[in-house]
């Protein structure tokens, strides 16, 4: 019985130690050093959350740029995070493919060039909040011409969303969808 009880406070003090003070004082000291972080990233404007930085946001409205796909049931639902696990010669994946390239297409008839990868394609997570700065250039023309404004301003926006590698080593540079459409909202024509 003694060992029976030595066992059950030792496991009881591990779940208070593993289960609540340490989370807690991991989240504290996150919220301390890296509070936006700690909060999700979120993006906020008169009190309302925009959206974070760290989703994707699904728009096929031709005024902005468009994110990846998301492999998820309704278009970057968080709750439902997950890749579509469907191999290369799969016929779902080349018509999700061939779908997106069709609206990209009636979005901006007159550009023919070869769409890149990332916009016809879902990310692991497919959640995927960024985009290649090549994905961004593909669509400056479409944005510039719906918005009535020229591409070198559209241009600059991208330039100014792109973001390089991390410490300069790790990764690729991308550019954020949601603050580069949130730009185009706020800058002045």
């Amino acid at each position: 019985m003694r060992m029976l009880r030595q066992s059950l406070v030792v496991m009881g003090a591990l779940a208070l130690l593993t289960g609540l003070a340490y989370p807690l004082a991991m989240t504290g000291a996150a919220k301390l050093l890296f509070p936006r972080q700690a909060e999700g990233s979120l993006i906020r404007k008169d009190g309302r959350i925009l959206g974070s930085t760290l989703i994707g946001q699904h728009t096929e409205d031709p005024r902005f740029f468009w994110g990846r796909l998301s492999a998820t049931d309704f278009p970057t639902d968080a709750a439902n995070s997950s890749g579509s696990n469907l191999s290369a010669n799969n016929d779902a994946l080349a018509a999700n493919a061939q779908g997106r390239i069709k609206a990209l297409r009636a979005a901006d008839p007159g550009d023919t060039r070869p769409v890149p990868v990332d916009l016809v394609t879902a990310s692991a997570s497919g959640l995927d909040p960024d985009i290649t700065p090549a994905a961004a250039e593909y669509q400056v023309a479409r944005v510039a011409q719906v918005r009535g404004r020229s591409q070198a301003e559209i241009r600059a926006l991208v330039a100014r969303a792109t973001r390089g590698r991390v410490i300069g080593l790790f990764g690729e540079p991308r550019v954020n969808v949601l603050e580069l459409n949130l730009s185009l909202e706020t800058a002045r024509p």
